[in-house]
């Protein structure tokens, strides 16, 4: 199989490079993807960049050249709801743009773009296999809906007018809802596991780059030991 494996910031790609070895490097895009072989797998790792527009592009840019058959999206998230404390794990089972308001615009619902889906929604068999590796490892998760815009969330006040038209999300990120289009578009499954990194409050600046790194490392570790699993 030919595996990517995409995350945003470089301090959450540190642990896959501690694992991986020996591999080439080519440019797709605008992205670098270093290029490993794992259990006879091809496995394609890059950086997404921060952003909706970074995230599509450069994965877009990757799916145009290589024939991937699984996307990884793994990285950190902001909590939205009580139960969903740092450090935790939520396996998204889909994804909506928070800072998409066209209902004006015709039949639409908050968070959907004129052509596109309300919600992506990820149910693909290889995102259920990897939640049932993820139980028999006793791993505890959460699943839900993500939802995505482009800014960094860092207030009550955001997090309420998010909750408002997004009840239920649990997390919120930068760049998850492009790389469930973009899949989408291309007809690939992708399994997107995000790490709670902070509580999206007044608090959340000052917490981001050290939980980031630590919950970076969580999820790759998981990752990493699906591959090797792989058949």
């Amino acid at each position: 199989m030919k595996i990517a494996i995409i995350v945003p910031m470089e301090i959450e790609a540190e642990y896959y490079h501690k694992y991986f070895h020996s591999g080439s490097k080519e440019m797709f895009g605008s992205t670098l993807f270093e290029h490993f072989c794992v259990n006879h797998n091809d496995i394609y790792i890059g950086l997404s960049g921060i952003g909706k527009v970074q995230a599509a592009m450069n994965l877009a840019s990757l799916l145009s050249k290589v024939d991937i058959d699984l996307i990884f999206m793994t990285g950190s998230a902001g909590s939205l709801q009580a139960k969903v404390h740092k450090e935790d794990l939520i396996l998204a089972n889909a994804f909506a743009y928070h800072d998409a308001h066209n209902t004006l615009a015709g039949d639409y619902v908050e968070g959907q773009i004129p052509g596109e889906p309300a919600v992506f929604k990820l149910d693909s068999p290889a995102r259920k296999r990897f939640a049932t590796f993820l139980e028999q490892q006793n791993v505890k998760f959460q699943e839900g809906l993500i939802v995505t815009g482009d800014s960094f969330i860092g207030s009550e006040a955001q997090k309420e007018a998010i909750k408002a038209n997004f009840a239920t999300a649990l997390g919120v990120e930068m760049e998850g809802a492009a790389f469930a289009q973009v899949a989408a578009h291309f007809n690939k499954p992708l399994v997107a596991m995000r790490a709670i990194s902070d509580n999206g409050d007044n608090d959340a600046n000052e917490d981001f780059d050290h939980f980031a790194q630590k919950v970076g490392a969580k999820a790759a570790k998981l990752i990493c030991a699906y591959l090797e699993e792989m058949n």
